[in-house]
């Protein structure tokens, strides 16, 4: 009978060790997620970005091809308002590209090793390998890293939760967090696909223009009216002191004064289709505002969003500053 007994406690401990042994350690994925990064290609990803910051959540497709060593493309699309952007590197530098308007944004970057990005695999894995505070987590069918994050305005969203397949070690979701632990950006990934050789001008700045030109309705230069969005954050001691109509000749320009000790300036009018292919370079950097990629220079950062462009102009704000502001323009389209 005792033999029996130790019998069987050697045999539940064995099973115990085998099946403890299936689950890694923080140390391990982090070390496999080295490995799988530097053996790889390049990969494309498509995923499901839901934005959480206005009064109903907007869903946005995101397409992501990297190439090594540093070319990449980033297809954002909001199939229900015809809202698309590109985010492209090469050889000739950073571009963001607007097809419906026909016109680009041109930067000599860092992105995307400058911040963290969401949608990107090798940035999460910088972002975990990056911090040593990380939490680890085991679940049934992933590993779960929550991290600090590296972005422009890190102190509205410090933290990230990164969920990985437990097999493949690609990303399944990442939910960007705000100061409360609420997820403002969530991107679930519907397929990785690791290794992919891609086309000799996959990245080529004037196909991608091209072909994707073709795939966005044409936005008509009659005049339409347009919600006047006002942003619901202000640095303090800062407030809204004038707001103008100008008469242009594609529309209205409304332009916000705010005077403060962070004085800026809001410049909002109905977008134009360029009748040529127009690319304007841009002394500053890549910004993801979530519902739309931006220009993030010295003095302003501009963007396009639903048909309209935007611009923030000040010599007082921050680069963080700048990003609050314009971020918080897209929760509030009127006073």
């Amino acid at each position: 009978m005792k033999r029996w007994i130790v019998k069987a406690i050697v045999f539940l401990s064995v099973l115990f060790v085998l099946a403890a042994c299936g689950d890694k350690s923080a140390d391990d994925v982090k070390k496999d997620l080295n490995e799988k990064m530097e053996k790889s290609t390049g990969y494309k990803a498509t995923a499901e970005m839901m934005l959480n910051t206005g009064e109903k959540p907007q869903k946005y497709d995101v397409e992501i091809w990297h190439s090594k060593p540093d070319y990449y493309r980033v297809e954002l699309k909001n199939a229900k308002k015809d809202q698309s952007q590109m985010i492209l590197r090469n050889n000739e530098g950073v571009f963001v590209l607007t097809p419906a308007l026909n016109k680009s944004f041109k930067f000599q970057s860092g992105w995307p090793q400058n911040s963290s990005q969401a949608y990107l695999y090798e940035s999460l894995i910088k972002d975990i390998k990056g911090d040593d505070e990380a939490k680890f987590q085991v679940a049934k069918d992933g590993y779960i890293f929550t991290t600090k994050t590296n972005y422009q305005h890190q102190s509205v969203l410090p933290k990230q939760k990164i969920i990985l397949d437990k097999k493949e070690l690609t990303p399944k979701k990442v939910e960007i967090m705000d100061t409360d632990n609420e997820p403002v950006i969530t991107v679930d990934f519907k397929k990785v696909e690791m290794n992919v050789k891609f086309d000799k001008d996959a990245f080529d700045t004037k196909r991608n223009m091209t072909a994707k030109k073709s795939d966005v309705p044409t936005m008509t230069s009659e005049e339409e009216p347009f919600s006047v969005k006002y942003p619901s954050y202000t640095p303090e001691g800062t407030e809204q002191e004038e707001e103008k109509m100008v008469k242009t000749m594609d529309g209205k320009r409304v332009v916000l004064t705010y005077g403060g000790e962070k004085s800026f300036t809001v410049i909002q009018e109905k977008a134009t289709v360029a009748e040529a292919s127009t690319t304007t370079p841009v002394n500053g950097d890549v910004v993801d505002l979530g519902f739309s990629i931006g220009a993030l220079s010295k003095q302003s950062i501009q963007w396009t969003a639903d048909g309209v462009e935007y611009i923030i102009a000040s010599d007082d704000l921050s680069p963080e500053e700048f990003m609050m502001v314009a971020s918080s323009m897209e929760k509030e389209q009127g006073k």
